[in-house]
């Protein structure tokens, strides 16, 4: 049988920091509530556009996998935040990387959009389409946010995150998944004024606001996670004490533990970096699965459990076998352009 295992993985984090204490600056709010209700203690402010992270993460995870640009033969970009919507993302960063042997193609379900798009290009290598993919989650979030808004100005960041996938016959990569939606209750989680729609009723950028009820997004959230989670273990034969790590979509603490005493986990599986990043959409998954296999986390052979959850409603989960390799390869020299701002400045433009 034939697999698509990640051999290469990289993350593009832009250097401005914006900390709880920044948007009490800014907001009736402090470190304090921010911590107590989220778990978040800071989020990086992007001062490229997405693609650019985007492409920085794709060419980090090329090098960590030993790979060249013109290897690649398909890009898959998960976004809600892309660059433009004609021509593609995801052609943009072909054209930045070099690949110009990769097809290209941009994925948008929200939070959940790089974990979607690590399950189409799964499939396409298993089915022998391709043999191998860049898979891409990232994020610009700060570009339609609304910093009036307390109840979600506090939870968002930017970054990206990249995976090298390859044709393998021993198992490895994704075994199992699950991808579902709520789509009956799309208008709680909502960024209105954005989109053709809009554009037609002369609504501008400034015009946007967001839609956001938290508790029962929570209550989805945690609803759509444990189900997937339920079907990916039921579906590979697989009991939830056999996982050897936990990476959750990262958009609340509060979500993370109640999902875990649901599955039963223990907490010590779980990996969390929610306090450095907040919730960067579709980029949170896979910077920290990459964070994790930096951190000595992610072992050979052993299980990883990924649910994610995102607008829309849409909900998936992942379960992958680790290959056989957890260290890098080599490094990409690729960077971003220095940032003369700080987070602040880069959201409050004059």
């Amino acid at each position: 049988m034939r697999y698509a295992d990640i051999s290469g993985w990289g993350k593009c984090l832009p250097p401005a920091i914006l900390s709880n204490n920044d948007l009490s600056s800014l907001l009736d709010t402090n470190d304090e509530w921010i911590t107590s209700r989220t778990g978040m203690k800071e989020r990086r402010i992007s001062h490229v556009p997405v693609s650019s992270l985007a492409t920085v993460a794709a060419a980090r995870a090329l090098a960590c996998a030993g790979k060249q640009a013109l290897d690649v033969e398909l890009i898959i970009f998960g976004s809600t935040t892309f660059d433009e919507m004609c021509p593609n993302a995801s052609s943009n960063v072909q054209k930045q990387l070099g690949a110009t042997n990769a097809a290209c193609m941009d994925v948008n379900t929200a939070c959940t959009s790089g974990m979607y798009a690590l399950s189409v290009a799964t499939a396409m290598i298993k089915s022998g389409v391709v043999n191998n993919a860049i898979v891409i989650g990232a994020e610009v979030i700060s570009t339609v946010m609304d910093w009036n808004n307390r109840n979600v100005a506090v939870l968002f960041g930017d970054g990206a995150g990249a995976f090298y996938l390859q044709a393998e016959e021993q198992e490895s990569g994704v075994i199992a998944e699950s991808l579902g939606c709520y789509g009956e209750s799309r208008e709680i989680l909502a960024v209105n004024g954005w989109g053709l729609k809009n554009a037609s009723n002369g609504l501008l950028h400034s015009d946007i606001h967001w839609a956001f009820e938290g508790q029962e997004i929570f209550k989805k959230a945690v609803s759509g996670m444990d189900q997937a989670c339920q079907k990916v273990l039921a579906k590979s034969g697989v009991d939830a004490a056999d996982i050897s790590l936990v990476v959750p979509h990262q958009a609340n603490l509060r979500i993370i533990d109640t999902l875990t005493k649901r599955l039963k986990l223990d907490r010590d599986k779980v990996f969390i970096n929610i306090q450095r990043y907040g919730n960067m959409s579709a980029a949170t998954a896979p910077v920290a699965l990459v964070e994790a296999i930096e951190e000595g986390r992610v072992s050979p052979g052993k299980l990883v459990l990924m649910p994610a959850f995102g607008g829309g409603l849409t909900w998936s989960a992942h379960l992958l076998r680790w290959g056989e390799r957890t260290h890098s390869l080599g490094e990409s020299e690729m960077q971003l352009p220095p940032c003369d701002k700080t987070a602040l400045e880069l959201i409050t433009p004059d």
